[in-house]
């Protein structure tokens, strides 16, 4: 009917992610779809979202993309396919082309909106097919966390989100298809992706579908076989000369992440030199085949920053473990202010908040100075010489790599958020040191700041925690 005749791959992902379970729900809750640049991405979402309306009946389609403009292209082409067939034609009862609050809708009640990829994209909608066109963009979790959610409540609801492959930044695609990869015993190796949430009980019913056409690891830039496994349309709508014209043309990791869909770590090297953040990636996993652990003897302290804008919070730890070395990881993440002192004072706690370094004065987390106090804890104010000093503490740990003895000084877990902070983060003088600059930085760093801040603390009190004898006995000694 739309005159469209889909190439073999896009019929083949439409037939298997739109499987049915045996009670004709979706087998698929989420769909995600990976391949290179212009092989028919976005065609097929149109198709998709035409058929869902007109054939399917689904009620609200919602459209977004990290760019509204590429949200409303992509709306605008779906409605010019079905304003051009009249059979599909007779049904449209409106069309509404306001920047910004674009919408189509049908006769019998479908319709199809565009919404912004924000923290506030698509709440107090329920949606029965969401879209997320270059998913590869979102750098946080606000705005999947948005507009996904307005599908809870529909039991025909699809999540589908479309990209090529991304970077470190690309915090959402890159959890989203290591849990996928990790089902399959991470056929491309876990690129630093460890801090996935565990497999429940129901593992092997999981809702994901992931979809993914990407050159395989190893392959070079001129490997004709990789090149048509990154792009499913070569031959069709696709040719070899054009993908050699930019491979001779683009830089190598422009070219393997646009062309051969693969991930290239390429975010940027923040304030470290090259290669120095990755160098002390020490895994969990790995940790735990050693035996390694916190060394209980001595404190662990914790860091706390909020982000330029308030809208997040971040608690870091940092330890000495049993190998001797000082770790960072980043313990809790969540929006606001309001959650901090509660998690911290849980008598969940295994580690009392006993060490926890912040700024006082001049940075956004400086206005829960005062309640911490109220709530009986005792924060180091960080501030005065120790700003730039902590800095240059943190960074001569990650510079200086792997030590003498062959051991790295300082090791993090490899989480996203720490990650793209670490290689993202700007920095701006002060006095005749340094310190991170959260305004101008592309990405949120005040991960990194607790995470410095933490470190930092650390250095100063790396005496091991005295414990009496007596007190390990359990025995009450009376002066």
């Amino acid at each position: 009917m739309l005159s469209i005749v889909l190439l073999p791959w896009q019929k083949w992902l439409l037939i298997h992610a739109l499987e049915l379970n045996e009670d004709g729900t979706y087998r698929f809750k989420t769909v995600v779809l990976l391949v290179a640049r212009q092989n028919g991405k976005s065609t097929l979402m149109q198709v998709l979202t035409l058929w869902r309306m007109f054939v399917d009946g689904a009620p609200l389609v919602i459209g977004t993309a990290q760019s509204l403009d590429i949200a409303e292209e992509q709306w605008r082409g779906a409605v010019e396919l079905a304003e051009s067939v009249p059979e599909l034609a007779e049904y449209i009862e409106s069309v509404d082309r306001t920047n910004g609050k674009k919408a189509l809708r049908l006769t019998t009640g479908e319709r199809y909106k565009v919404a912004a990829a924000s923290r506030r994209g698509g709440r107090g909608l329920s949606g029965d097919l969401v879209l997320l066109d270059e998913l590869r963009e979102h750098q946080n979790w606000l705005a999947w966390s948005a507009v996904t959610k307005t599908t809870m409540a529909r039991p025909q609801s699809q999540v589908w989100a479309a990209s090529n492959a991304g970077d470190l930044s690309s915090v959402v695609l890159r959890h989203l298809r290591s849990l996928a990869h990790r089902a399959l015993g991470y056929p491309d190796g876990t690129d630093g992706m460890v801090d996935l949430p565990p497999l429940g009980e129901d593992a092997g019913e999981e809702s994901l579908g992931l979809f993914e056409w990407s050159a395989a690891p190893g392959r070079s830039v001129w490997d004709r076989d990789g090149w048509a496994e990154a792009n499913p349309s070569l031959g069709h709508t696709v040719d070899e000369r054009s993908i050699a014209a930019a491979a001779s043309t683009d830089p190598e990791w422009v070219f393997r992440t646009e062309v051969m869909c693969q991930f290239v770590n390429m975010a940027g090297l923040g304030p470290f030199p090259a290669g120095s953040w990755s160098a002390a990636l020490d895994t969990k996993e790995d940790r735990a085949a050693r035996g390694v652990r916190r060394d209980e003897s001595r404190p662990a302290c914790y860091g706390v920053d909020m982000s330029h804008g308030r809208d997040m919070v971040y608690v870091a730890i940092a330890f000495w473990d049993t190998e001797g070395r000082p770790r960072v990881e980043i313990a809790a993440q969540r929006s606001g202010p309001d959650w901090v002192l509660p998690w911290l004072t849980s008598s969940k706690r295994r580690i009392p908040p006993t060490h926890i370094a912040m700024q006082r004065r001049g940075a956004p987390v400086s206005s829960l100075w005062d309640s911490f106090l109220e709530a009986g804890l005792d924060p180091t104010a960080w501030e005065g010489p120790n700003l730039a000093g902590w800095h240059g503490t943190f960074y001569d740990l990650i510079r200086s790599g792997v030590a003498d003895d062959g051991v790295v000084k300082l090791t993090h877990g490899g989480q996203p958020v720490l990650d793209i902070a670490a290689t993202t983060a700007d920095i701006r003088p002060l006095g005749d040191g340094w310190v991170i600059d959260r305004k101008g930085s592309p990405a949120d760093a005040s991960p990194l700041m607790a995470a410095i801040a933490a470190v930092g603390l650390l250095m100063t009190n790396p005496g091991p925690t005295f414990v009496s004898a007596y007190e390990q006995g359990g025995l009450t000694v009376l002066d």
